[in-house]
């Protein structure tokens, strides 16, 4: 059989949720032994060795201009070039017309709900939520099969898009073997120095995504910080002047010198920046899975995670949870999670466990039998 994959982000440096999913589901693809031929369709861009073509899997580079054009004009004439039995989607859209059976991984449907947060939204990701709004309900309509990640979200795309539930078929994400093993000494100190980590330290994925809660955190750490003198928020993918603005919203300027922002970081240094935090923090509003939550298990961190959407179901009785709408409750579930000593190392234990059980073979087989089955 012939199995296409659209990955068209996947070359780019700075990864993010769904590029991840996509790199180590196709990496895990290659592990497996399988007769299949599989062409993973891509954009040009730099990070364009991490992932290498293998006896039965074969990287095509289509050069496009923007997102759409690239998915709705140039990957349909691509299927038909090399003659594929089933497509992939990974991303959630697809190409509208297509002759061949198509399968989609719809990660969410966040961008079909209405918030009462303030929308912070890069432009960018403003015009990703309109072209997901006009693709995506008339996309659905023509996938054999439809691939979400909890069952969460498989219970809201149900409900927002009128599908039958043997239409939708939950395949949970892994985690890589990369998070279980423990960074040398010296890698953990080159971390340190190359992003000025302090001893003592909450680590958190900042983002202008409204569901990240970034503004709920900044204030949960404005009042935890004077209990605390020694501890620091540690806030990746976001810039330095994207927190000076929010804290200037909140009026809380002085809280700067307690932050330290490392931007983007990769998948490679995150191992070395969770293994030394103190707590990672990750109480979004909304989620259709969490990755990072296994992650940082994995590296034998305690969380502090949200009580609501997915995450309960990732995470499972391995997280400290809190209320992510309080940053008053977001402070007293930190405090339980640094001071607490006993309840804090089952959580670690608990932890490894939890995160053990999502790996990315599990994905591969899972999703290998969905193209077999939609192939005929």
């Amino acid at each position: 059989m012939r199995i296409g994959i659209e990955a068209q982000r996947l070359f780019r440096p700075n990864k993010h949720g769904m590029d991840i999913v996509a790199l180590e589901f196709i990496r895990a693809l290659q592990r497996l032994s399988s007769t299949h031929e599989f062409y993973i369709f891509v954009k040009p861009d730099q990070d364009d060795t991490c992932l290498t073509e293998t006896t039965n899997v074969h990287i095509v580079r289509i050069r496009a201009g923007n997102y759409a054009l690239w998915e709705q004009v140039f990957l349909p004439y691509y299927v038909r070039k090399y003659r594929l039995d089933v497509l992939h989607c990974t991303a959630n859209t697809a190409p509208l017309f297509l002759k061949v059976p198509l399968l989609l991984t719809l990660h969410d449907v966040i961008f079909l709900e209405k918030s009462s947060q303030p929308n912070t939204r890069t432009l960018y990701q403003r015009l990703g939520v309109l072209y997901r709004r006009w693709v995506v309900p008339r996309v659905v309509e023509r996938c054999q099969k439809i691939i979400t990640v909890s069952g969460y979200e498989k219970k809201h795309i149900l409900e927002r898009l009128s599908l039958r539930a043997d239409q939708v078929e939950v395949v949970y994400n892994g985690v890589s073997e990369r998070f279980f093993e423990k960074p040398s000494a010296v890698e953990l100190r080159a971390a340190r120095k190359r992003h000025q980590l302090p001893e003592r330290y909450l680590f958190f994925f900042g983002n202008t995504d409204p569901k990240k809660n970034m503004v709920n955190v900044v204030k949960a750490f404005g009042l935890l910080a004077p209990e605390m003198p020694d501890l620091y928020l540690v806030v990746a993918d976001t810039s330095t002047r994207t927190m000076k603005r929010l804290l200037e919203k909140i009026g809380q300027e002085r809280l700067m010198e307690r932050i330290v922002v490392t931007n983007y970081l990769s998948a490679d240094q995150l191992p070395a920046v969770y293994a030394q935090a103190t707590v990672f923090l990750y109480p979004s509003l909304r989620e259709s899975f969490g990755l990072p939550l296994l992650e940082s298990m994995a590296c034998g961190i305690p969380v502090v995670t949200s009580s609501v959407s997915a995450l309960p179901e990732v995470a499972g009785q391995a997280a400290f949870y809190t209320n992510p709408t309080d940053p008053a409750s977001i402070k007293e579930t930190l405090k339980r999670a640094l001071l607490a000593t006993q309840e804090r190392q089952m959580n670690i234990a608990a932890g490894y466990r939890q995160a053990a059980l999502f790996t990315w073979e599990n994905t591969a087989r899972t999703t290998l039998r969905l193209y077999e089955e939609v192939a005929g």
